[in-house]
């Protein structure tokens, strides 16, 4: 018998393009190359905190170039909290904090649409504290 075919990869709410128009307008910034440049850094770097089917659900929901940069990454064993995050994201891209805020803020925002409210419920529940925040979400902690 003929192995059966893989299952087709589901088509994102948005393409690759108006992923990149959304973080620009968002995001103010001047340029689409501008806005490229903060969906990669960020989808990297998400890339490398993210595991599990929520990882695979989530590329499966991105426009295709912007799944393959955030599968590109292995996930590291260390889990940053969503400070420690925007820190990796300055050192790595050479910019300041605030400058990273803003990219991380601005690409997880179009992220958590393109998620769905329960994959992002599931994906904030697997990363450490501070994340729901830079995915315009309130970060809710158990009553003490």
């Amino acid at each position: 018998m003929f192995p059966e075919p893989a299952p087709a990869r589901p088509t994102p709410a948005m393409s690759y393009d108006q992923m990149l128009e959304k973080v620009r307008y968002e995001g103010a910034y001047p340029t689409r190359e501008r806005a490229a440049e903060a969906v990669n850094l960020v989808l990297a770097a998400l890339g490398r905190q993210l595991t599990g089917d929520e990882r695979v659900e989530l590329a499966a929901r991105l426009p295709l170039e912007a799944a393959r940069t955030f599968t590109a990454q292995i996930p590291g064993t260390q889990n940053l909290t969503g400070w420690g995050f925007v820190k990796d994201l300055a050192t790595r891209s050479g910019g300041t904090q605030a400058t990273a805020r803003w990219d991380a803020g601005t690409v997880l925002q179009v992220v958590a649409h393109l998620a769905g409210r329960d994959l992002l419920a599931r994906i904030i529940a697997q990363l450490p504290t501070g994340f729901a925040l830079l995915f315009g979400q309130a970060e809710l902690t158990p009553a003490a």
